[in-house]
């Protein structure tokens, strides 16, 4: 059997070296800059007097962001495409060109936006950000605390199908011992929290940002949850706060070989060990947008903050790569989840901070090494997932206490199975509370 060689997730998972940074850039360019930016939605200004305050925030774009998006969308100019190729060289015209013309004349943002209103959002100050959150407490009083953290491309939306089953579990044919409280913040940089405006914003930051926020809310024992940088996050938040999170669940895995080990594949199953090269194998050819985003962030961001199309092919590739949804993007996700996600990005002018955390995970050292995790975890394995490590190579980086082989599913589990992922999670925590 040949040696797994696992390549980094947005060069997160193993320890590496990191190079000098030069000056960031003037106030006079960053003004420059910002006076030809297209018209976003606003920060929302503490006028509380009291950093700390936790304040009731509701998303309301203004009608001349939502023009000037209609209006670009409407002198897009797509790029050519070879016939037959599909999505062989990136995203599909042809898809795109549907996608964007949905956008443009069908799709209802104030509808989406009444569906995310419907849940209870706050703004916080932490560390001089204001950070954007849905606060959902259940109806159940005894409901165990769960923060659940998203990651790139996604947002809070990503959790919208599942904010409720897990908050008012009766209501979904399942038990109230069972219930959460749940917090699903934007984390910096993202969606409606403030952009970083200095370097250093690695996940142990955002780690800590997130932890700071659960002190704030008064939950001193909680869950955490999370997918992409999400669960890498979630596992940053055990590390640094171990006697208040109580388990880590995670639905995207990162764990590499254990180090020190002369044969990391002895005793592994063939079909383990079969199934992480072939999810290495696919990877292999999907990890260009890491390397930019993680190399120059800042490059790209002046094309995909600039146009709307642009900014949808970017992300709607990796919605269609890394779903199970076969041959159409559409098996998996509706044009109205794709383009609600999408829009946030647009709408907030988010989509450069949210790209520099790849660049801050390689070039901002982490205080300590994360370590091996002991608080319990629990691993959900979708089949389409990016990368799925052998679990004994989980186990050497984790307390593994629950592993769960879904039987479909990608990378966006909770918008792609919300019911699996949401089962999963009940189940896990149960032990916990």
């Amino acid at each position: 059997m040949k040696q797994l060689d696992i390549s980094l997730f947005g060069a997160a998972l193993l320890t590496i070296s990191f190079v000098g940074c030069s000056p960031g850039t003037s106030s006079t360019e960053e003004n420059s800059a910002a006076s030809t930016s297209p018209p976003m939605m606003e920060a929302t200004p503490n006028t509380t007097g009291d950093p700390e305050a936790i304040r009731p925030f509701e998303i309301n774009v203004p009608d001349a962001v939502i023009d000037d998006l209609r209006n670009r969308l409407a002198t897009t100019r797509l790029p050519d495409q070879i016939p037959g190729t599909a999505w062989d060289y990136g995203t599909n015209r042809a898809y795109l060109s549907e996608l964007l013309d949905y956008w443009e004349h069908d799709f209802d943002w104030r509808a989406q936006e009444q569906m995310l209103n419907a849940f209870d959002q706050y703004k916080t100050t932490i560390d001089g950000l204001d950070v954007h959150f849905i606060h959902q407490r259940s109806p159940h009083e005894d409901a165990l605390p769960l923060v659940i953290t998203h990651g790139w491309p996604g947002s809070f939306m990503e959790f919208h199908k599942i904010i409720d089953p897990l908050t008012n579990p009766t209501a979904y044919g399942g038990d109230a011992s069972d219930a959460f409280h749940v917090v699903a913040p934007s984390i910096p940089g993202y969606g409606f929290s403030d952009k970083p405006t200095e370097r250093g914003y690695n996940p142990e930051r955002m780690a800590d940002i997130i932890g700071k926020l659960m002190e704030r809310l008064g939950y001193e024992r909680y869950g955490t949850q999370g997918g992409d940088w999400g669960s890498i996050i979630s596992r940053w938040q055990a590390s640094l706060r171990p006697d208040r999170v109580v388990g880590v669940h995670i639905n995207m895995v990162t764990a590499g070989p254990p180090p020190g080990v002369e044969d990391p594949n002895a005793g592994i199953p063939a079909e383990e060990l079969e199934r992480s090269q072939a999810r290495q194998e696919f990877f292999a050819d999907e990890r260009g947008y890491s390397n930019l985003q993680g190399t120059k962030p800042q490059t790209l961001g002046f094309g995909l903050n600039d146009s709307p199309a642009g900014l949808a092919a970017w992300i709607v590739e990796k919605f269609m790569t890394w779903c199970d949804c076969g041959d159409h993007v559409e098996n998996g996700f509706t044009k109205d989840e794709l383009l609600t996600n999408i829009t946030i990005y647009w709408v907030t002018g988010t989509i450069t901070s949210s790209t520099r955390i790849y660049y801050e995970s390689r070039y901002t050292p982490s205080s300590r090494p994360i370590g091996y995790i002991d608080t319990p975890v629990g691993c959900a394995i979708f089949p389409h997932e990016i990368f799925i490590p052998p679990r004994a190579w989980a186990e050497a980086a984790y307390n593994v206490t629950h592993w769960t082989e879904m039987p479909r599913g990608g990378h966006f589990a909770a918008l792609e199975q919300p019911e699996l992922l949401t089962d999963d999670i009940r189940a896990f925590f149960r032990k916990l509370r």
